[in-house]
């Protein structure tokens, strides 16, 4: 199932460079503390545009994460992402729910890409469309199977048990939306920015009006500043997340390797205006390790003239600082979105 209610789950965010489990025990009011998280060494290309390249590393690393972090839980929720996962939204003639169920999975061969029997697809019915009350507009998932199996098995394989399968740019959102109060006319825009990818989800009142992957991320700006000043890949990758004091001009670099994911939500943001679906965006929450990188945060902020910001998932899920053993908390939260927000999914929820 790609989406997924009430049993202790473990998020785990299986990320082309690293992967992060996090493990959250519920709390009275629907509140939650963070009982233990881990992140893994790098996965040394292990994965590569979202295709695992190396199973026995990945499955490895999951296991190895699990013990060293005292993680008994075996039921986990993790995320897809990438080329074999499509996110669109639809409009149709209006019904209820149950009647909607054969008559999405129509609409659906229109739309993906794909035979239809070879795509595990879900999907959420938003409300009426805004300029003809006879239709509704659905969101739609679809992803294909063989991936959604292999990722399954993978999860096997390392000893747990796949409870859900969620999308990572809804689970970053789930994230958010459980820490932060948006107003119901704020138009925000999550970035959640790997190694990789960068997905995009831009929300308004808890609905996603666009969310897109794009090839773009934090080895993006590694190898820009490797052809910028001939460093080694390791040399450039210190340099560009501010670890080595190396005096470059990075900002230019880095801005430069931005403009795809700038022109991107350009894009984005001119069609649902055009179409009246959304407004302008009004405030932009970056997550992922790569939004940590220097300068990123400035130039989307200068570039939209809105607040730009690293997103805090953990502004109201209470912890022990013993848990980051003298760790700057702001600098690993926003690596941990993902994870948190898996980890808040339950069984049977929809998006």
């Amino acid at each position: 199932m790609l989406f997924g209610k009430k049993q202790s789950l473990v998020g785990l965010d299986i990320g082309s460079h690293t992967i992060k489990a996090v493990e959250l025990e519920p709390l009275p009011n629907r509140t939650f503390r963070l009982a233990r998280w881990g992140i893994s060494a790098p996965l040394a290309e292990a994965i590569v545009d979202g295709e695992i390249m190396d199973r026995q590393l990945v499955t490895d690393s999951i296991s190895n994460l699990f013990e060293s972090r005292g993680i008994r839980s075996r039921s986990v929720v993790a995320a897809v992402s990438g080329r074999a996962v499509i996110v669109k939204k639809i409009t149709m003639n209006r019904l209820s729910a149950e009647d909607a169920q054969q008559a999405v999975y129509w609409e659906a061969e229109q739309h993906v890409p794909y035979d239809i029997n070879d795509v595990s697809l879900d999907f959420e019915i938003l409300g009426a469309a805004p300029n003809d009350p006879k239709q509704m507009q659905v969101l739609l998932v679809a992803a294909k199977k063989d991936m959604v199996m292999s990722f399954g098995d993978l999860i096997r394989e390392a000893g747990l048990s796949p409870a859900v399968v969620d999308v990572d740019s809804f689970a970053a959102q789930n994230a958010l939306e459980a820490n932060y109060d948006f107003a119901p006319a704020d138009v925000i825009a999550i970035l959640n920015i790997g190694a990789e990818i960068t997905n995009i989800n831009i929300i308004q009142a808890g609905v996603p009006y666009f969310t897109k992957d794009l090839q773009v991320g934090g080895n993006t700006f590694i190898e820009a500043a490797q052809r910028k000043f001939g460093l080694s890949q390791a040399e450039s990758a210190a340099a560009v997340r501010g670890e080595s004091g190396s005096g470059l001009e990075l900002t230019p670099v880095i801005e430069g390797a931005c403009e795809g994911l700038a022109t991107a939500l350009e894009r984005a943001q001119a069609y649902l205006r055009t179409s009246g679906e959304a407004g302008a965006i009004s405030r932009i929450m970056l997550c992922g390790g790569s939004a940590l990188t220097p300068g990123v945060p400035e130039f989307l902020g200068r570039r939209f003239g809105v607040a730009t910001e690293i997103a805090n998932p953990l502004t109201r899920v209470s912890y022990d600082p013993a848990l980051f053993a003298g760790q700057d908390v702001m600098k690993v939260a926003p690596l941990l979105t993902v994870g948190i927000g898996l980890a808040l999914r339950r069984v049977g929820d929809k998006r």
